[in-house]
């Protein structure tokens, strides 16, 4: 099962989102402990803040863009497999980040299942 949740993070704290390392220490065990397979990760500091980060896993990818003069985030958490990774990653950053409000869309993402094999 294929599983993407793509949330919008309202009333984040300024501090916990303006700066590449403040986020890098919130997201990378998070990763961790989600037992996710990190292929590559990078991080990105925008002047004068804000942070983009995207993680390639085995499993697809989580990316986060922040807006810390809104208290804004804009999360991305996409699996393959194991679904339970996805849910597990998504309410760990959840519970770090404290957002007042959280919109969320949950896509199961299982068509290539469905889709006749091609030769390679």
């Amino acid at each position: 099962m294929s599983v993407h949740i793509i949330a919008d993070l309202f009333g984040v704290k300024a501090e916990l989102i303006k700066d590449v390392e403040t986020v890098k220490s919130i997201v990378d065990p998070i990763v961790k402990e989600a037992k996710l397979t990190v292929l590559s990760s990078h991080y990105h500091q925008f002047k004068p803040h804000g942070v983009s980060c995207v993680y390639l896993i085995a499993e697809s990818h989580v990316s986060l863009h922040t807006w810390p003069e809104v208290g804004y985030v804009a999360l991305d958490v996409f699996t393959c497999g194991d679904e339970e990774k996805a849910f597990k990653t998504f309410e760990l950053l959840i519970k770090a980040f404290s957002p007042k409000d959280v919109k969320k869309n949950i896509i199961f993402r299982n068509y290539y299942k469905k889709l006749p094999k091609q030769e390679v």
